[in-house]
């Protein structure tokens, strides 16, 4: 795909962001996948981020970018919070909850698009989903537009008319879409780390974990990933 139109993927190594590698290469694109290890208290899922990335032959262009240190106060990187586990979903949509990471995607989107201006890639796919019970002010759709602005205001790709394009492709998704896209696009979700708490397998009973089994469940398929917990895939 050496004359292919380039695109980075924010690729976390989660269901959603795999999806979204997926969704790029269909649309044709040569990914470059870009991960951060920004001082979550786990690193498997920066092993399913490098999973991914060698199941799609991109081993070599996979870039990590150590950000440890430099963001903190959310539960997923601060050791004296606590990650909430056995919450109902009335709890989880109270409140944006302790695992918010502060100005995560902010400072992601940034340097994807340092990267994509470099290397002259056209788009940058993100995995950031507005319908999750989390609520994150970084997933909302009018976030999404306001840096497609600041790109088109603050880069030289922008003041010259190329421009670099955000993508969403599953900003408006359910957990269940998702899961049926990943599937029918051949995606490897067996690879992939959704788990808050890291374990492995997954614990099955905090948010994120209860996101996805209730995405699978209504999707009408196994998660192809292990659980902690027994799970009834039909009920």
């Amino acid at each position: 795909m050496a004359d292919a139109k380039k695109s980075v993927v924010v690729l976390s190594g989660g269901l959603d962001s795999t999806t979204c590698m997926a969704v790029a290469r269909e649309a044709g694109y040569d990914v470059w996948p870009l991960t951060f290890f920004y001082g979550q208290k786990h690193s498997i899922e920066l092993e399913s981020a490098r999973k991914v990335a060698e199941y799609y032959g991109y081993k070599d262009r996979h870039f990590i970018a150590d950000l440890n240190g430099i963001i903190r106060g959310s539960a997923l990187t601060d050791a004296d919070k606590e990650i909430p586990v056995g919450r109902s979903e009335e709890e989880m949509t109270s409140e944006i909850p302790v695992t918010y990471v502060p100005a995560r995607n902010i400072i992601f989107l940034s340097i994807a698009l340092s990267y994509a201006e470099s290397i002259g890639a056209e788009a940058i796919y993100i995995g950031v989903n507005a319908l999750d019970y989390s609520g994150y002010p970084d997933c909302r759709p009018e976030f999404i537009q306001a840096f497609q602005e600041v790109i088109n205001k603050g880069t030289v790709a922008g003041a010259h008319g190329q421009g670099i394009r955000i993508e969403a492709p599953l900003q408006n998704l359910t957990k269940a879409e998702i899961a049926r896209l990943g599937l029918r696009l051949g995606a490897p979700l067996q690879f992939t780390h959704s788990c808050y708490l890291g374990t492995d397998p997954a614990c099955g009973v905090c948010d994120s974990c209860q996101l996805r089994i209730k995405g699978f469940k209504e999707a009408g398929v196994p998660d192809p990933v292990p659980y902690a917990i027994q799970i009834d895939w039909e009920n």
